[in-house]
């Protein structure tokens, strides 16, 4: 499926292309692998979009709940 942007802005279009791989891909290994980086640069980028995972409100495995990705409470982001 093609992911169609409403702009060039790079940043908008890198956090749509991470949030639909993990989407699709249904865990963050899978979606790194769609995406074709690391599992670690993906958790880099769904920090610096401030994407959770899984999503808010989503139904998800007691052991899914473990690896969720949070950004830290600091100054600057108050």
């Amino acid at each position: 499926m093609p992911i169609l942007l409403e702009d060039l802005d790079l940043r908008k279009a890198e956090r749509l292309m991470c949030q639909q791989a993990l989407s699709r891909g249904g865990s963050i290994v899978e979606a790194a692998r769609l995406l074709g980086i690391t599992r670690h640069a993906l958790k880099r980028r769904m920090i610096k979009h401030r994407i959770e995972w899984p999503a808010s409100g989503a139904i998800s495995a007691p052991e899914a709940r473990d690896h969720r990705v949070t950004m830290p409470v600091t100054a600057e982001s108050r």
